[in-house]
């Protein structure tokens, strides 16, 4: 499949219209959106491959469940609805589609997450106790942060507790921060994104990656993490 990825954007906020500007330099093609004004008539949405929802929370089942049942696959990007994620993961398996759902697509903190995870099982060991620390802009509705929750399981699945703090404050893009505090040394984790763009740059590389497939995925299989 060399001709561009058609790509239906759910919701059209500040993360929508950056994957729409970046679109043309990841050979994706974006076809049309589901906005507020036409969410209640699928009829009207145009033919695509793909869709890239970054909605809102209480939007998201309602609209993969509508859009799987087009034959659309799936790249959810929204934060929030994790609650809902498995009775919405058993409704879509029944649809031959494909879904890639993710706190954040950023390529660099799906393999910050891999190396936290491998640090937390080293570090376990050895009396290390851990910490998580994560800041974003204001406006961010959630917390703490879909990535710090991922993070927090990481380091959990080392029998490691762990604790769990946020900032939410002026326009921060995002900062994860994993800490393992001995009595004599402490080690610090940071992933710091600069902008949105890492974001945006990730959910049209899984847009190209989970067209064709059927299931349901994460990055850190597209990454092969």
């Amino acid at each position: 499949m060399n001709e561009r990825t058609r790509v239906l954007l759910v919701g059209r906020g500040r993360m929508g219209q950056l994957v729409e500007q970046l679109a043309p330099q990841h050979e994706v093609e974006i076809v049309g959106a589901v906005t507020r004004e036409n969410a209640a008539a699928p009829g009207s949405w145009p033919e695509a491959d793909v869709a890239i929802d970054f909605s809102s929370a209480e939007a998201v089942a309602v609209n993969a469940r509508a859009l799987a049942s087009r034959g659309l696959s799936l790249v959810i990007g929204t934060t929030g609805w994790q609650q809902q994620a498995e009775a919405l993961r058993r409704d879509l398996e029944r649809l031959p589609v494909g879904v890639i759902a993710a706190p954040n697509f950023a390529i660099g903190v799906n393999a910050f997450l891999a190396i936290v995870e491998r640090s937390a099982m080293l570090l376990a060991r050895h009396g290390f106790a851990a910490w998580i620390h994560e800041a974003h802009h204001a406006a961010k509705k959630d917390a703490p942060s879909g990535t710090a929750l991922v993070l927090q399981r990481a380091v959990e699945s080392s029998g490691l507790p762990v604790n769990v703090s946020s900032t939410r404050a002026g326009h921060i893009p995002g900062t994860h921060t994993v800490g393992f505090d001995s009595v004599a040394e402490t080690v610090t984790l940071t992933h710091t994104a600069r902008d949105r763009s890492a974001f945006a740059r990730g959910a049209l590389e899984a847009a190209k990656w989970i067209r064709g497939k059927t299931g349901w995925f994460t990055m850190a299989e597209m990454l092969e993490l």
